[in-house]
Order: structure tokens, then sequence, then C-alpha cells
């Protein structure tokens, strides 16, 4: 088996439903969505697996852009969508299944928008 090295993309959020289309197309199965908060910003991953070949797409975008949902192309990619709504405010749009902000039940809305730790100190060495 050989195994390449993985490969990730920065691209524009016009150009995601396009690169996620080509990936369908040529027989890419979707692996994961993540998100994660950088700074003011959120970088969003998508990673598609073909033989073991990694390929991975990465947004970045503020907390007041739509992102499109994938869900039209890669049916299940609605439960990763709805998390990072509920989770981070990211307002996807278009999605086949949206659960309004109710997929988890959270203390606070939105809670790793603007994550707080209790009770860690700095790393050490810091």
């Amino acid at each position: 088996m050989i195994m390449d090295a993985d490969e990730t993309t920065v691209i524009e959020r016009d150009h995601l439903i396009g690169r996620v289309e080509e990936f369908k197309k040529q027989g890419y199965r979707l692996v994961q969505l993540h998100c994660t908060k950088v700074g003011d910003t959120y970088e969003i991953n998508y990673s598609f697996d073909l033989d073991y070949q990694f390929r991975n797409l990465k947004i970045v975008v503020d907390g007041q852009t739509e992102v499109p949902s994938i869900s039209g192309i890669y049916w299940g990619a609605f439960i990763y969508e709805n998390e990072m709504h509920d989770l981070f405010g990211i307002r996807v749009v278009g999605m086949n299944v949206d659960f309004g902000g109710n997929l988890f039940r959270t203390a606070k809305k939105n809670p790793f928008a603007n994550p707080t730790f209790r009770g860690e100190g700095p790393c050490p060495g810091e």
C-alpha cells in the first residue's frame, strides 16, 4: 500500500462548493469537517479520502461570514455543519437538515466561539 502525504489546500469560501463537487466526482469520500477558532477567525477543514490519500480543503472565515452547506453533495455533512453552528456560531446556509441551533444542549450558546478555561494555568515553559 502506497500512502501519499496529506495535502491541505487553502481556498476562498466562494470556491468551496465547486471544489467539493470535484472531489465527489472523483470518488472521494467525506471523512470529516473540523472547525477551530484561531484569534478572531475560524478555520474550517474539510477532509476527503480516496485510496488512502487524504485531501483537505481549508477555508478561513470571520464569525459573521455565512458558509455554504456541502450537504447537498455529501448528505451526511449536515451533522458536522449543525455542530459548527451550535458550538461555534458559524452560519451554514442550505443544510439539508437544519436543527436550528438545537443539535446540542449547552449551558452557553456557541460555547466555542469565546471559550474560557477555568483552573488552567499557563503551559509549562510559558
